[in-house]
């Protein structure tokens, strides 16, 4: 019985120690300005960002977020014409539409559309954003379907009830990786026209 405790104890040790890693390792992260605070969301400017984006048949978010993080994950690995390992950011962006869904990693500040080396596989296209405004409701845990759609829905509404305008299909941003249990930061956004 006292082996069984402190092996349960050296697990939870462990545990509490990668979570407290987790949270203190820095990734780059796509930055934004504030433009406006709400008490729901909030107004934000992106500006231009080089992203590799990977599409598929797919409709919901455990078939992309699988799948289409593999993917990726294998350009930036070492899957590119260079061979060159790249640093992994966030947020990840994921577009759940009907019947075509997308899923793209932001590429690290330093690489730019003349630098970055090109993905081995076809299906991954590199482009460069325009700079635009958007609508961002955060929550927090795992999210899954059903919470993209909560999410979803309340950020439309928000919207509605103080007349701003949106366009576009409502994205995903995932912060977090799989293994990481606590502080966990997710994101509804939205393209809007603001001024």
């Amino acid at each position: 019985m006292k082996i069984i405790i402190i092996i349960f104890a050296i697990l939870v040790m462990l545990t509490i120690i990668s979570q407290l890693y987790f949270t203190m390792v820095t990734t780059e992260t796509q930055p934004y300005k504030i433009i406006k605070t709400e008490k729901d969301f909030e107004i934000r400017l992106y500006p231009s960002a080089v992203m590799a984006t990977t599409s598929m048949n797919v409709i919901s978010y455990k078939e992309l977020s699988s799948t289409g993080f593999r993917k990726l994950a294998s350009f930036i690995f070492g899957g590119n014409a260079d061979n060159r390992n790249i640093a992994m950011t966030t947020p990840v962006h994921m577009d759940i539409g009907d019947p075509k869904s997308s899923i793209s990693f932001v590429m690290p500040s330093n690489y730019n559309m003349n630098n970055l080396p090109k993905p081995k596989d076809s299906s991954i296209i590199i482009t460069s954003t325009a700079e635009e405004y958007f609508a961002a409701m955060q929550f927090s845990g795992y999210a899954g379907d059903s919470d993209i759609k909560k999410y979803a829905s309340k950020l439309e509404d928000a919207l509605k009830a103080h007349g701003i305008e949106y366009y576009g299909n409502y994205s995903f941003l995932g912060y977090n990786a799989p293994y990481q249990f606590w502080g966990r930061k997710n994101e509804i956004i939205v393209k809007v026209r603001f001024e």
